[in-house]
């Protein structure tokens, strides 16, 4: 009997659902081990409460046959209230994985590609300084694996079988897989720490979030198994590391294209881990964007916002707490 894949709209609030619940089970262990961009051991926890706005925000959308319309509005109330440099990255590419799904009833391998490769350009283009080895690598790497599998398909002619789409994801999970197990290499403070990179986990778990839901099934516990730094009764590393100073600033503003050029590369003169991505729906000439920045003191940072227009869902986190957002 053939599978019943679940690749329409109820698929696709039961993704989020399965990713809300799966870095929900998991945020503590992705706390643990994040030490970059700074040890503040909150990734997870940022991963979790944003994926959780996503899901409920698609949960609240009325239809039954466009993929695009509930993804949409989960990006965009995820990106307006993201945690931390991580949900924002995460946000980013879910309103660039929305985009080809637009009026689009059901999920299939191209569609997959396509939305895949959306998002993670999307995600490499809201950073400033971009470090391989982070969450958009991951990205990069599900993207290609996936548009591997899509010309297999297509050589097959069986680019829309439901067992091409598994296959895809599979693809997606062990490139993602295999892009974690790289990032503790390719990032000297993760070297150090002997640890892979926290954000790259959430987004494979996200990943094997959306093949559990199209499925049917669960995300198994032992996932994650082997990761260094990754077991029950490992430490949080991140509390070994030097402590960062300074804060995390996060904000909304409306923005016309060349503001938010220029926004940018002043927020990159004077701090860190940039991100500025434009939210969905926004009109052509002043679009609304989500900002993220590192800096050293609150004050002038605000202030030089300030000159741009009005900043809105304001988030001020000192980097040197628990609380703070990474």
């Amino acid at each position: 009997m053939q599978q019943k894949l679940a690749t329409g709209v109820s698929g696709a609030k039961a993704w989020l659902k399965q990713a809300e619940t799966v870095l929900a089970n998991h945020s503590d262990r992705l706390d643990a081990i994040n030490v970059f961009p700074v040890p503040d051991g909150d990734t997870g926890t940022n991963l979790y409460e944003t994926v959780k706005v996503a899901s409920q925000a698609a949960q609240a959308v009325e239809t039954d046959s466009d993929l695009g319309l509930v993804l949409s509005a989960a990006a965009q109330a995820a990106l307006e209230d993201a945690r931390g440099n991580s949900g924002t990255l995460l946000s980013v590419f879910l309103v660039g994985f929305a985009e080809p799904l637009q009026g689009q009833a059901r999920l299939n391998l191209t569609l997959l590609a396509e939305s895949l490769d959306r998002g993670q350009l999307r995600s490499w283009s809201a950073l400033t300084d971009p470090v391989p080895g982070t969450m958009p690598t991951a990205m990069t790497a599900a993207s290609r694996a996936v548009f591997s599998a899509l010309q297999e398909a297509e050589a097959s002619a069986e680019p829309h079988s439901r067992a091409a789409l598994l296959h895809g994801l599979d693809a997606a999970i062990d490139a993602t897989r295999t892009a974690v197990v790289q990032s503790e290499a390719q990032i000297d403070s993760l070297a150090a720490a002997r640890v892979v990179d926290s954000g790259a986990v959430g987004f494979l778990l996200v990943l094997e979030a959306m093949k559990a839901a199209v499925a049917g099934s669960e995300v198994g516990e032992e996932v994650l198994d082997g990761f260094p730094g990754y077991g029950i009764q490992d430490p949080h590393v991140h509390r070994s590391v030097p402590v960062e100073e300074g804060v995390e600033v996060m904000c909304s503003m409306s923005l016309s294209p060349l503001d938010a050029a220029l926004l940018r590369a002043r927020l990159d003169d004077v701090g860190e881990s940039v991100i500025i991505s434009a939210l969905p729906g926004g009109e052509e000439d002043e679009a609304r964007w989500r900002i993220h920045v590192h800096v050293p003191e609150e004050e002038t940072t605000l202030e030089m916002l300030k000159t741009f227009g009005e900043p809105e869902n304001v988030s001020v986190t000192a980097l040197s707490t628990s609380d703070s957002c990474a």
